[in-house]
């Protein structure tokens, strides 16, 4: 058994951060913070991040396609040094690849090449469920085809087992944001950010997306919004907080960082059954998102998607600023009654 099984598509970053500028056709640009490969893709992220913050590796693990060349090689390494059970899919295709520019003040520019996550194999990822019986069970989707095609028959597995069910999601690629409405209602946990949920359902405005991807089945929903800050949603609640300030080296991987920290906190204060999130207080929930907006935040102070993650830097953050971010969230109480 694990705790936690994270599954998705695994992608070797290729980061420059610190530019002033993207070079012009035919300029030369040197940049200050070096050019770094760092391992990528959501799953891997999440469980690096999920050993940073003190959960034991042993307890997680981490499944996806990787390619029989020098970037899947160093993708299973790095997981490998940091103790996580391996479950990789070895494809003769080349691994994901991802170049990553980071001009200053502006958002990333993310360059990527699909190859073996394009092949990974759904029947991996239920002979996994059903070997390893997670507590949760996180999938990263969009651009997996294979898996994607097959989404709504994965998490109903994962739903049936036991498992917490927690969703995520990237632009899709070669389809259209259709492909996950089957898998809604078996998910427990739904994550995504602002222009994401609106893209999905369509909608104009953030409250009308969250409330179509409640009506979906989703039972606890998180936005994330950079540096606005993030929203929690139940079929009751809605929770507005702002964002931790911090100097903001490279942003990348913080949306990964944010949802380590809800799996962190779902997993250390024993929520177990989908009653107990559909359910979830106003406390738990702004206390969850709290630390999730820390971890988040930690990820942006450093090159790469998970170096600026650490327990005590997420710590020293909500000890300096979490009272206030607590104090001035924003709930809303609802009447509404979803359809699920």
């Amino acid at each position: 058994m694990v705790k936690v099984l994270t599954c998705g598509f695994l992608i070797a970053d290729i980061v420059v951060a610190g530019l002033n500028k993207v070079a012009d056709p035919g300029e030369v640009i040197f940049v200050p913070k070096g050019v770094r490969v760092s391992v990528g893709g959501h799953p891997a992220n999440i469980a690096i991040d999920l050993v940073k913050l003190g959960m034991p590796p042993n307890d997680i693990g981490v499944s996806g396609a990787i390619g029989d060349d020098i970037f899947g090689d160093f993708i299973e390494h790095t997981l490998e040094s940091h103790g996580i059970r391996l479950f990789l899919q070895k494809i003769k295709d080349g691994t994901d690849k991802n170049v990553i520019l980071v001009v200053k003040d502006e958002d990333r520019r993310f360059h990527i090449e699909l190859s073996a996550s394009q092949r990974y194999s759904p029947s991996l990822i239920l002979e996994l469920i059903e070997k390893l019986r997670p507590r949760l069970f996180y999938l990263a989707s969009g651009i997996l085809d294979l898996v994607d095609k097959n989404i709504a028959t994965i998490f109903r597995k994962a739903k049936e087992l036991g498992a917490i069910t927690f969703a995520d999601v990237i632009k899709p690629y070669g389809k259209g944001w259709d492909y996950i409405i089957p898998a809604m209602h078996y998910i427990d946990v739904f994550h995504c950010n602002d222009l994401e949920a609106r893209g999905i359902v369509k909608a104009i405005n953030l409250e009308e997306a969250i409330d179509s991807l409640m009506n979906l089945g989703a039972k606890l929903i998180f936005i994330t919004m950079g540096e606005r800050g993030a929203i929690g949603a139940s079929k009751s609640l809605r929770v507005y907080q702002r964002a931790f300030k911090v100097d903001v080296v490279d942003p990348t991987g913080a949306g990964d960082a944010f949802c380590a920290g809800i799996i962190y906190k779902l997993i250390e204060m024993g929520f177990t059954r989908d009653k107990e999130i559909v359910d979830m207080e106003e406390d738990y929930v702004k206390k969850i998102m709290l630390y999730a907006q820390a971890v988040g935040a930690s990820a942006c102070t450093a090159p790469g998607t998970t170096r600026g993650v650490s327990k005590e830097k997420v710590r020293r953050l909500i000890d300096e600023q979490g009272e206030e971010i607590l104090s001035r969230s924003i709930v809303s109480r609802l009447s509404t009654s979803y359809t699920q």
